[in-house]
C-alpha cells in the first residue's frame, strides 16, 4: 500500500475519493532492493512518475537520516510526503520502552513540522491479538503519544484479499475502511458512509461518564482523555467539539444538557 500511495500522490491522483496535490514523494525502502522495487512498480503502473524517488541505503535516526532528508528536500522543494519502511531499520536503540519510543518518533515529528511535510512511518504488529487493533502495535504507548495520527492495516485471515484500514488521530475522526488488496488498493466500504456507529458510541460514552457526576466542565482535550478510560473508542478533541453540538438533542433525551463555548481563547465543554 505504501508504494501505491507514493505513486498516487506523486501523480496528484485521487486516493479513495479524496483529492491529492501533485508533489515529490520519497520512499525510503530500507527492507527492499532495487530489483524488488522495480517488480512491485510493474504490478502497480506501467511507468512510474519522475517525481517519486526511492532509496535503499539505510540511514539512522540521530545519525545522518535527518541530514539526508534535509538535503533531499532542499533539492526537491515540492516534497510533501516521505515514507519510511520500517521504524526498526532506522533505530539505533533496540530496546522498546516509553522513553525510547517517544524520543525516536519525536525526532521524526520535528522533521515533519520543520519542513511542513507528511511522514508515514511503517511499523509492525506484535503477534498477540487484542480487541483494540491499535494495542497490537509493537512497542509502548510512547509511539501513540508522539505521532499525530495512527493507521493500522489488518486482515482477519492471512492471504485474504480484503484488509481493514483503521484510523485514529488528534485531528481526524476515527473510522474503518475496507480495502481490496490487489496491488492497486480500492475502497470497499467506509464505516462513516454506512453508519453512525461512532456517534452512537459517543452518546453512550457520555452517558456512562456522567452516570456518577452531577456536572462536568473542561476542555475537549481533557474530556478526550477521560473518555478513553471508559470507552474502547478514541474521540479526538475535534470530534468531541463537533459531537457536543451535533448530538446535543440526543443527549437531552437522556437528561444530559451540554454546551461547548470559548472562554479566554480556550474551547470549554460543559455538561
Amino acid at each position: 500500500m505504501a508504494l501505491w500511495l507514493a505513486i498516487q500522490i506523486a501523480k496528484g491522483e485521487d486516493i479513495w475519493g479524496y483529492g491529492s496535490v501533485k508533489c515529490t514523494t520519497l520512499y525510503l525502502a530500507y527492507k527492499d532492493n532495487e530489483i524488488r522495487i522495480q517488480n512491485r512498480l510493474f504490478d502497480i503502473c506501467d511507468d512510474a512518475p519522475k517525481n517519486v524517488h526511492f532509496c535503499t541505503e539505510v540511514s539512522k535516526l540521530g545519525g545522518d537520516l535527518e541530514t539526508r532528508i534535509g538535503s533531499f528536500i532542499l533539492e526537491h522543494k515540492d516534497t510533501k510526503l516521505i515514507i519510511i519502511d520500517t521504524l526498526q531499520t532506522i533505530r539505533n536503540i533496540t530496546e522498546s520502552n516509553y522513553s525510547n519510543d517517544y524520543s525516536d518518533l519525536t525526532l521524526l515529528k520535528n522533521i515533519a513540522d520543520r519542513y511542513k511535510i507528511a511522514i508515514i512511518l511503517i511499523h509492525h504488529f506484535r503477534k498477540q491479538k487484542d480487541g483494540d487493533v491499535f494495542n497490537q502495535i509493537t512497542g509502548s504507548t510512547g509511539l501513540q503519544r508522539a505521532v499525530d495520527n495512527m493507521f493500522t492495516l489488518s486482515q482477519s485471515k492471512r492471504g485474504e484479499m480484503i484488509a481493514t484500514l483503521s484510523c485514529i488521530g488528534r485531528d481526524i475522526e476515527q473510522r474503518e475502511l475496507e480495502r481490496n488488496e490487489d496491488n492497486i488498493w480500492i475502497k470497499q466500504s467506509d464505516s462513516y458512509s454506512e453508519s453512525n456507529i461512532l456517534e452512537d458510541n459517543f452518546v453512550k460514552a457520555i452517558e456512562k461518564f456522567m452516570s456518577d457526576r452531577t456536572s462536568y466542565c473542561g476542555t475537549p482535550t481533557e474530556l478526550s482523555s477521560l473518555l478513553s478510560e471508559i470507552s474502547d473508542d478514541i474521540f479526538s478533541n475535534r470530534v468531541i467539539s463537533k459531537y457536543m453540538k451535533k448530538l446535543s438533542k440526543e443527549l437531552e433525551k437522556r437528561l444530559i444538557m451540554g454546551d461547548c463555548r470559548r472562554n479566554n481563547g480556550k474551547r470549554i465543554g460543559e455538561y
